[in-house]
């Protein structure tokens, strides 16, 4: 995600619009950079059952959590997903932490949100959310990406 200079925005946006209501820089000022949305998922063909990797995209900046490639993120991985109003609330693998299902939900960010303490907390929240250190695609054969499971969503 691109830096967003929060000084911009008006005070406390979120607690006054809905997701449909922000405007680009509202947006993307949510995100925390938690790098839940790039980490591989594998879901069971036959159960539906979701499951949570260790394994982040190759593009990822494992120190930031954000990406380095953002700008063109659809262009260099075609499966990146776009989030929006609409799905944040019906992916299941969106953490219950996640801004924008907490703003769609009409709850209050928590106090450790960048937002509330103006501190960026980008991967060492999601490897404490996580407890685990991620790991590079690039440095995974995607055959072994179920020996990465982590958790079930």
């Amino acid at each position: 995600m691109p830096k967003t200079k929060s000084q911009n925005l008006t005070p406390r946006f979120w607690e006054h619009k809905t997701l449909e209501e922000l405007t680009p820089d509202e947006w993307e000022a949510l995100c925390d950079c938690c790098g839940q949305c790039c980490l591989f998922k594998l879901e069971d063909e036959d159960s539906g059952e979701l499951y949570l990797t260790n394994v982040i995209c190759r593009f990822s900046d494992r120190f930031t959590g954000r990406c380095r490639v953002y700008i063109h993120r659809h262009q260099a991985v075609p499966t990146c997903i776009q989030l929006n109003p609409r799905n944040v609330v019906e992916l299941r693998w969106i953490p219950p932490t996640c801004a924008y299902r907490l703003v769609a939900q009409g709850k209050p960010l928590p106090d450790w949100h960048p937002l509330i303490s103006g501190k960026n907390i980008g991967t060492s929240k999601m490897e404490f959310l996580l407890g685990t250190r991620v790991v590079s695609e690039a440095d995974v054969d995607k055959e072994e990406l179920k020996s990465h499971i982590i958790s079930t969503i």
